[in-house]
């Protein structure tokens, strides 16, 4: 690795040069007809600038990044978004989300997307079944979707998606399988229901460039529980989050994604094999899960 120089070494003629640069390059964009995307592409020129400048990138290091961001593309297809999971262990994902979902009253929070949303998920009536045969403890999952003012919210789109318990979604199989991902709607009550999985930790994808960076900076790749939902309802704004497993020991270790939020960790009870289930299903005699996640839904503010 090449040694770079401290700041204090470099000479008043040598920052000269670079800020030259650095003007040279925001002043390409002044004529973005687009303000915002100037005003994006500006402030992106001047930041990665600083940030060269601040850690004396050498050339050996700038080759290495575009490697990364070479093998990331190469990696990327229509079932997984290595990008995705770019941004979401930068906590970048996360970031965003909390600027672009600030608090209102006792809206849900929002947390991260994820990599494996699939649309046009199957359509399954209240009560319905997601696991689609994937692997993993039966969890009863039931709650209501109201808007800030208490009233409920009938016909709101409930999209539901998880891993199976042995860490993998349905889109990481070779088979085509759908399996524990579906969507239903709320009731005139605006109440929901639904068969799932109970939710086990598991590690995002790490056989690519960022499963390699992890590992590089001593971090672990594992996510803790939880299970997906985005929610929409005219009039409303979307909602996009998970819900968490109260006791799961990676909440304490951390999830690799920055997704945890205290609001969203909830109590998974587990009933024991003969236990009568909510809705009569029969769970073949062995142990099964439920949960209740009221949601409520933020207005659209202008």
């Amino acid at each position: 690795m090449t040694t770079q120089p401290s700041t204090q070494q470099i000479s008043a003629e040598q920052v000269a040069v670079e800020q030259q640069l650095v003007d040279t390059v925001v002043a390409s964009f002044d004529k973005a007809e687009d303000p915002r995307l100037k005003e994006l592409m500006q402030s992106l020129t001047r930041h990665l600038h600083n940030f060269l400048r601040e850690v004396r990138l050498t050339e050996e290091e700038w080759n290495a990044a575009i490697e990364f961001l070479t093998a990331a593309g190469h990696i990327t297809d229509d079932k997984r978004q290595e990008f995705v999971l770019l941004s979401d262990v930068f906590g970048a994902s996360m970031q965003t989300i909390a600027m672009n979902n600030q608090a209102y009253k006792e809206a849900t929070e929002a947390t991260v997307f994820g990599p494996f949303f699939v649309a046009d998920a199957p359509e399954i009536p209240i009560g319905g079944d997601i696991a689609g045969g994937a692997n993993g403890q039966p969890c009863w999952v039931e709650g209501t979707v109201t808007d800030t003012e208490g009233r409920p919210v009938p016909g709101a789109r409930i999209e539901v998606w998880e891993a199976d318990e042995d860490g993998f979604y349905d889109v990481q199989y070779s088979d085509q399988r759908v399996a524990g991902r579906a969507h239903l709607n709320t009731d005139q009550d605006g109440k929901y229901a639904f068969w799932g999985l109970t939710p086990t930790p598991y590690p995002i994808p790490h056989d690519g460039p960022v499963g390699k960076m992890l590992e590089a900076v001593g971090r672990s790749p594992v996510r803790a529980s939880h299970l997906h939902f985005m929610v929409t309802a005219d009039g409303l704004r979307p909602l996009v989050t998970h819900i968490f497993v109260e006791g799961d020991p990676q909440i304490e270790i951390g999830d690799s994604v920055f997704g945890v939020k205290d609001s969203l960790i909830k109590k998974f009870e587990t009933q024991h094999p003969g236990t009568p289930t909510p809705d009569g299903r029969d769970v073949n005699n062995q142990s099964w899960a439920r949960t209740r996640f009221d949601i409520v839904l933020a207005p659209v503010l202008t």
